[in-house]
């Protein structure tokens, strides 16, 4: 395998940051400061930055500046997605958000890591594991989740948690580090007559 097959595997890897080819992260740096840069009147010119700067993109999906990430052609979106303002994904290893996946502001989506022992640290080897969001979740404001987590399908996270370990899905969770609160019932639906419009 070569460094590329490395970092697009959902098996995760550990390696040094020198290792990787500049040219990996220059196309995503310029694309994303484009992205940032494109007025949000010119949604056609977004999508198309948006197409060239990830490895996927569904329909009706988009991302709101500012955003950042290392490779961008990591990141894969589903349909009708959204990754709201001021979000960071550090896509070392490949991001999955599946379909209906909301982002709110502030997130980080961080695959990137560095080894616990410091002299490893110091040396320069990354670790990288992939991070899932499955069908309808929804990550609430300033939500970190970290490499190897997968988030269940329609789970929801509370704003400002920290996410270490996978989420079931149908679940409200939160907190630091992020626990499962309880399940989603049917009293968790809006009733009709409070739908204003």
């Amino acid at each position: 395998m070569d460094i590329k097959d490395h970092i697009t595997s959902m098996d995760g890897y550990a390696g040094y940051d020198m290792h990787i080819p500049a040219e990996y992260k220059e196309k995503a740096r310029r694309l994303c400061h484009e992205l940032n840069q494109t007025p949000q009147t010119e949604p056609e010119k977004r999508q198309e930055i948006l197409k060239d700067l990830l490895g996927s993109i569904g329909e009706h999906s988009t991302i709101l500046p500012s955003f950042y990430c290392d490779f961008g052609s990591n990141i894969h979106m589903g349909d009708l997605c959204l990754i709201n303002y001021n979000s960071v994904i550090l896509d070392t290893a490949p991001v999955i958000l599946e379909d209906g996946v909301f982002i709110a502001p502030g997130a980080v989506l961080s695959c990137a890591s560095h080894p616990v022992d410091m002299e490893q640290r110091l040396s320069g080897i990354n670790v990288a594991k992939p991070i899932v969001i499955k069908k309808g979740a929804w990550l609430g404001a300033r939500v970190t989740v970290l490499g190897g987590v997968t988030i269940g399908e329609g789970a929801v996270i509370g704003a400002g948690a920290v996410v270490t370990k996978d989420v079931p899905a149908g679940v409200v969770a939160g907190g630091v580090p992020c626990r499962v609160i309880r399940k989603i019932t049917e009293e968790d639906k809006l009733k009709p007559e409070e739908i204003l419009f």
